[in-house]
Parts: C-alpha cells; sequence; structure tokens
C-alpha cells in the first residue's frame, strides 16, 4: 500500500473542481487510456486575462486524482505567464511529497497545464504534441521530456526517471538510451557522489586512491592549467603523498608553490581524500617511479 500523505487523501477523497468548463479558453489533454494514465484539464480567463475557473477529468490512482486537484487550485488567479511558471515540483510539494513511484503523476499534469496554455495561445489550430524524438515507444516519452525531467528534478538513475515520465518502464528497451542520457547530462554530478560514497565507506584501497586521483587531476586540475598554459603530470603516491609535475608555463611560473597548495592539493582533498598533500617532483625523486601506497 502506498504511504499517501493526508493532503494527498483529502484531495483523493474530497477533489477540487472536478468536471469539464463549458466553452472553455484553453483545453489540455496528455496521457492515453492505453498507458494507464489519462487527463483533461481546461480553463477560464476572466476579463483581466487571469484564470477564473478551472476543472480536471482523470482516469488515474489516486495521485493522479490528486495531482489533477491541485494543479487547478494553483493555477486559479493567476495569469497565464504565471501558471505556466508551475512545475510538477510544485504540484509534488503542496500535496507534501508524493511516492517516487507517483511522481510521473504531478509531471502529467504539468503537461496537461503547459497543452492548455498552447491550446489558448493557438486558437486550437494546433494540436498540443510533446516535442522530440521519441524514446520510449511503449509510453510515447521524448527525448525532451526525459530531458526536462531528468534537469528538473535533479535525477541520477533510470529507475527514478521511470518514477517521473513512466521511461523504461515497459519493455525496458529503451533503458540503455536513458543512461546515456543521464550520463551526458549529471556526469559530473555522478562521479562526484560516487567519489563521496566511496569516501564516507572508509579508507580507500591504493588502487582505488591512484584511479581517483588521477581522475581528478584529468577533470579538475589539467584543464584550469592548461587554459594558462600549463599542464601537470602525476609521478607518484606514497600513502597520503602524492607527488607532481608542473610542465608548460605552470614549470617556469613563481606562483608554482600556490598553484600545488591552492588549486592541486585543494582539489585532491576534495574529490579523493581529505588526507592528502601534494609535493612537486625535486632531483631526489627523479628516478623510475612505480605507484606504492
Amino acid at each position: 500500500m502506498w504511504d499517501y500523505t493526508e493532503k494527498v487523501k483529502d484531495h483523493f477523497i474530497n477533489p477540487r473542481n472536478v468536471g469539464e468548463i463549458k466553452n472553455p479558453d484553453g483545453v489540455g489533454e496528455v496521457g492515453s487510456l492505453a498507458c494507464g494514465d489519462a487527463l483533461k484539464l481546461t480553463f477560464k480567463l476572466d476579463k483581466d486575462g487571469r484564470i477564473a475557473d478551472a476543472k480536471f477529468k482523470t482516469f488515474g490512482c489516486a495521485s493522479a486524482i490528486a495531482s489533477s486537484s491541485v494543479l487547478t487550485e494553483l493555477i486559479k488567479g493567476k495569469t497565464l505567464d504565471e501558471a505556466a511558471k508551475v512545475t510538477n515540483k510544485d504540484i509534488a510539494d503542496y500535496l507534501g511529497g508524493l511516492p517516487e513511484q507517483k511522481m510521473h503523476c504531478s509531471v502529467m499534469g504539468r503537461e496537461a497545464l503547459e497543452a492548455a496554455i498552447e491550446n489558448y495561445q493557438t486558437g486550437g489550430k494546433i494540436k498540443h504534441e510533446l516535442k522530440g524524438r521519441v524514446v520510449c515507444t511503449c509510453f510515447g516519452v521524448t527525448k525532451n521530456e526525459i530531458e526536462r525531467v531528468i534537469m528538473e528534478n535533479d535525477l541520477t538513475t533510470v529507475e527514478e526517471v521511470t518514477n517521473y515520465c513512466k521511461a523504461g518502464g515497459g519493455c525496458g528497451g529503451c533503458k540503455g538510451e536513458i543512461e546515456k542520457i543521464i550520463q551526458r547530462l549529471q556526469g559530473d554530478k555522478i562521479k562526484e557522489s560516487a567519489t563521496k560514497a566511496v569516501r564516507k565507506k572508509g579508507k580507500l584501497t591504493n588502487i582505488q586512491k591512484i584511479q581517483m586521483i588521477q581522475e581528478a587531476i584529468n577533470e579538475q586540475i589539467r584543464p584550469a592549467l592548461r587554459s594558462h598554459g600549463g599542464n601537470i603530470e602525476l609521478i607518484d603516491v606514497d600513502g597520503d603523498k602524492v607527488i607532481v609535475a608542473f610542465r608548460g608555463m605552470c614549470a617556469q611560473c613563481k606562483l608554482t608553490e600556490f598553484t600545488m597548495k591552492d588549486v592541486v592539493e585543494a582539489r585532491l582533498r576534495e574529490f579523493v581524500s581529505e588526507s592528502l598533500y601534494v609535493e612537486e617532483e625535486t632531483d631526489s625523486t627523479q628516478q623510475p617511479h612505480e605507484h606504492r601506497g
């Protein structure tokens, strides 16, 4: 059984604004019975261009009914520009949260609102369609919609994307492409989360430490140095001591000590381990090296 908040239960048992407005100014229809959820939203504007009334009809679960009910309450009294700023997160937050597996109901509400506004603005001449190439053929979810729910809701897994827009919840054939979209949009954040997770678990193995140091140099440090004509090379790792050599303009720079401590060491402590410290290669360290712990 789903763990619903009291507000969800209230808007499910006592939904507001159920029905359909006669001669509406805007009509938005999204979803389909074949997909399991469908929503029709209608609104009427007053003489000042504000939404005087809004009603909904939906075929769906308790979350779909509650989300639709809240949506009509949120947009009443707003101009179309103001209403267009209502997000699926606003709907879920108003309800005190929704089960993760039901977040797609709040997204459906936002889509219906956009469709109704578009219907008004075009005089009903253009049928609302989600823009972009269809990625999930089972539920008709486009690449644009997947990208939008990822960015608006800070999603980092395929399961989360499925919860928010159903993509990947059918045959599963599109999960690989969804994963690629997530990696492209959230790659840096995923790596950072993974790094923090490893650090929280405890002591790093030598291999983990070396790999993470090299990744931090490649992705966080070297690009900054190259922008000023410099470069850096990882020479050795000895316990918590990281030995590096500066190349290019950095090798001749009088601020090398500053760069080593305030850039290189600071980034390695942030992305790898707070116990690391950095030293520059000297004549005594210029010998055949092997990474050791």
